[in-house]
């Protein structure tokens, strides 16, 4: 204790040396993985630990950004604008991409470099730095921003991506200046949607960058309908035997494109292992932290490797400051003398232990190609420049105002760090054309480059950027490219890569048991049903109207089916129809013409005459059953075929009876004819045809028949026929007619042996047994046929009864009078059998 009370504070620990520092009014602190190992801590626990040490090959990456962190601040002490009269300085560390390490220099940052300091009553104030840019990768920022953030001290990433980190109640002082992984996860996953692939492999790093990242990744492409057949992990630290395992995994599994949501370290192993035994190829699709790294482009059997890089950009005066290097000025720092050292194979200082050349002064920086020197696409160098510039920014608002239009900085001003915390949230300026500005997650806006790697004309391989992502403009337009694509093994078209084949319309996924949904089997669409999309997961039924065309893609209309006149079973049909009317016709006129001679007039002639137009009308009617089925069409074929078939029948019933009365006419004291006479006969008839018309008439008013669609009796086509309205009705008119031909038929058979030439009875006899015959056996052909073939049989009943009364009562009658007219005399007729 001091006489003052003043607490007095002690450094635990010896403090770890910066790769970079400069004092300044206020310093900035930096963490940079130079190094990707750290030598292994022995502990005896019988003695102090030794100090964390890096070790393995210098990073010129990373170097490069170290290098850039200085270049910006050194251009904010020279403008007159920003921080006008204060001068900030930097403490640069190498973090070598541990935890431990990380968390030390957090610690040390937050106490200062003084191993003895005076503050009061709160020590932790201190030395404090203003706020520190870094780290790299997301699973030492984690870290760091655990260890400083009760601290209030702000963190500003130039290449953390992890979207953990956006949780402000756990990282309350972090900030980025990378989009986080969660928008380029979503990138990665409408990329691999865009072309197609549902079967993929995905390959991540054992961190909270590569963990996270593509938990993000799989939870929108499980959305998307993306299938994964493996996932594996691995980091740098682990043994060989556990990335060659991976490499086995890639080399035996089916899907053609892996994703790999990986850092620059682990990847680059893993590609070193499938150097070694290559697997098929294979299309890589990579996050930013690998696919833009140059250094792995020599990988050249990852030709048309596919990712998102952190948008190019252009930093006037960046490539002379790094450049600036000659061998004093690298003497000063051992992480520069090493760099220097590595890069041309050459000793600074003369070593007998050392195999190498002394450096003599000739080594040409400008000459040198790495990933240091290369200012051609400065994508995460920008994020570094940016950081510096927000953080500049920050401090500027808080310790600046402006004073009659003077900006005016007040440097001895206490400020605390939780003061650049506030300030940095709010934040909104553009720097070199870049805009600068944090969300409420202290995120910036998502922007991607969509990165190809494609072979130049030297043969070497080349990031040609090809599109770009912008997760700012509305959904379904955020993705766009603008140039053509190079695949894998320098292809030109888009590899497949499914779990199985697309199924083509006209057939619907099933899945595969116990397999992912992307594997499946393509099953035809059953009758009926159509898919007219590609991978449809179910069929769709047609409309009834409508039947699956062969592929069962199309609905098509279903074709119309009746019995047309373009048809050949229609045209036979009709022929005969008018061809039956047509002889009824000619026989009418024939015995018109000999209505004198005996046989005529023995016969009945009125009621032949009669029966021979009703026959007409029979035959002709037969036509209104076929062509398309219409409303008059439905009521008049079936009335009309009732109506002329019962005066057909009453006209035969009527020379039934004439022939019946004749006979007993003949008997000793009978005078039945005077009561049967051609006024009876003709009321006969009327009467027998009156009781039709009034049950086709009542039959018409209750339930007429109707064009109607029969869909139910095929599947594939429609049936276009006449329902019948009521069926009593229509078996009712059919009843009734085959009523009469039935005691038609008795009469006849009971006549059909009187004597003498002029007796019908026998010809009405058979003509009556062909009609029951041919009615009987039309029940069961009617009900059993389909489609139009019902009406055929309709029709083949009308004309074969109307045939076998008109060729039994009138050929043999017809026959006599053109071929034998001796016999048609009034002798012969009364001559006795």
């Amino acid at each position: 204790m001091t006489e003052d009370s003043s607490v007095v504070c002690k450094v635990q620990g010896t403090p770890r040396l910066p790769a970079f520092s400069k004092d300044g009014d206020y310093v900035i602190g930096g963490l940079f993985s130079i190094h990707y190992n750290m030598e292994a801590v022995k502990h005896n626990y019988t003695a102090l630990p030794e100090s964390l040490k890096c070790m393995g090959r210098l990073e010129p990456r990373e170097l490069h950004f170290a290098r850039a962190m200085i270049f910006t601040i050194e251009e904010i002490n020279n403008s007159s604008k920003l921080l006008p009269g204060i001068r900030l300085g930097y403490e640069i560390h190498d973090a070598c991409a541990s935890v431990a390490m990380v968390v030390k220099i957090a610690f040390q940052l937050s106490n200062g470099l003084d191993p003895v300091f005076y503050a009061g009553d709160n020590c932790s104030l201190s030395g404090m730095m203003m706020a520190i840019i870094g780290e790299s990768g997301s699973t030492p920022s984690i870290s760091m921003s655990r260890a400083i953030g009760p601290f209030n001290i702000p963190q500003v990433s130039h290449f953390a991506t992890c979207a953990c980190l956006s949780n402000k109640q756990q990282f309350p002082s972090f900030f980025r200046t990378v989009p986080s992984d969660q928008f380029q996860a979503e990138a990665l996953a409408k990329l691999v949607k865009q072309f197609g692939w549902t079967w993929i492999g995905a390959i991540r790093s054992d961190s909270d960058y590569g963990n996270n990242g593509m938990a993000a990744f799989l939870k929108v492409a499980h959305k998307e309908g993306i299938c994964v057949e493996y996932s594996e992990s691995f980091y740098r630290n682990h043994p060989r035997s556990r990335i060659q395992r991976v490499a086995d995994v890639i080399r035996r599994s089916t899907a053609t494109v892996i994703v790999a949501f990986a850092g620059y370290g682990e990847l680059k192993l893993l590609m070193e292992e499938l150097t070694i035994e290559p697997s098929p190829p294979r299309q890589w699709i990579g996050s930013e932290a690998w696919v833009t790294h140059p250094d792995m482009l020599r990988f050249t059997f990852c030709t048309g490797a596919l990712g998102f890089g952190i948008p190019r950009s252009v930093i006037p005066g960046l490539r002379g400051f790094l450049l600036d290097l000659s061998t004093a000025k690298v003497a000063e720092s051992p992480v520069l003398t090493e760099f220097w050292e590595d890069a041309f194979n050459c000793s600074l200082v003369k070593s007998a232990a050392s195999n190498k050349r002394t450096c003599d002064g000739s080594e040409d920086i400008k000459k040198l190609q790495n990933a240091y020197t290369d200012t051609s696409e400065l994508r995460v160098t920008n994020m570094v420049y940016k950081a510096v510039y927000a953080v500049a920014h920050a401090i500027h608002d808080v310790v600046c105002q402006e004073i009659n239009s003077t900006t005016q900085c007040d440097k001895l001003t206490r400020t605390e760090s939780k003061q650049i915390v506030a300030a940095l949230k709010n934040i909104n300026f553009s720097q070199n054309g870049y805009h600068v500005s944090f969300d409420a997650n202290g995120d910036p806006v998502a922007m991607y480059e969509l990165v190809n790697w494609q072979k130049s004309k030297s043969g070497s391989l080349e990031m040609v950027t090809v599109g770009y992502y912008d997760a700012s403009l509305p959904e379904g337009q955020e993705f766009h490219i603008y140039q053509n694509l190079t695949w894998m093994e320098d292809r030109t078209q888009v590899p497949v890569s499914l779990c199985t084949d697309s199924c083509p319309p006209g057939t619907h996924k099933v899945l595969q048991k116990g397999k992912p949904i992307c594997c499946y089997d393509c099953v035809p669409c059953p009758e009926a049903e159509i898919s007219n999309t590609t991978d449809s997961l179910n069929c769709f039924l047609c409309p009834k109207e409508f039947w699956p065309n062969a592929e069962r893609d199309t609905c098509l209309p279903k074709p119309v089916e009746f019995l047309s006149y373009n048809e050949v079973l229609g045209i036979i049909l009709a022929t005969f129809s008018v061809g039956g009317a047509c002889l009824a016709v000619i026989t009418g006129t024939v015995f018109y013409q000999h209505r004198t001679s005996p046989i005529v007039r023995a016969n009945n002639s009125e009621l032949s005459f009669l029966l021979l137009f009703s026959l007409t009308l029979c035959f002709l009617c037969s036509l209104t059953f076929i062509g398309v089925p219409s409303e008059w069409s439905c009521m008049l074929r079936h009335t009309a075929f009732g109506i002329t078939f019962v005066l057909c029948i009453s006209c035969v019933l009527g020379k039934t009876l004439v022939v019946l009365m004749a006979f007993k006419a003949t008997l000793p004291g009978s005078n039945v004819m005077k009561w049967f006479g051609p006024p009876q006969q003709r009321m006969t008839v009327v009467s027998f045809t009156f009781i039709q018309v009034l049950i086709c008439i009542i039959w018409l008013l209750l339930r007429p028949p109707f064009p109607m669609q029969n869909l139910t009796m095929y599947k594939d086509r429609i049936i276009l026929e006449c329902a019948l309205g009521s069926v009593v009705g229509f078996w009712a008119v059919l009843g009734y007619i085959g009523l009469l031909a039935v005691f038609c038929f008795v009469l006849a058979v009971l006549a059909r042996k009187l004597p003498d030439n002029f007796n019908e009875a026998k010809f009405i006899t058979f003509s009556m047994l062909i009609f029951c015959a041919v009615w009987i056996t039309f029940i069961p052909a009617y009900v059993s046929s389909p489609g139009k073939f019902t009406v055929a049989v309709e029709i083949f009943a009308i004309l074969a009864s109307s045939f076998g009364l008109i060729l039994c009562i009138f050929a043999p009658k017809l026959f006599i009078i053109l071929f034998k007219p001796k016999k048609n005399t009034k002798k012969h007729v009364m001559k006795k059998n």
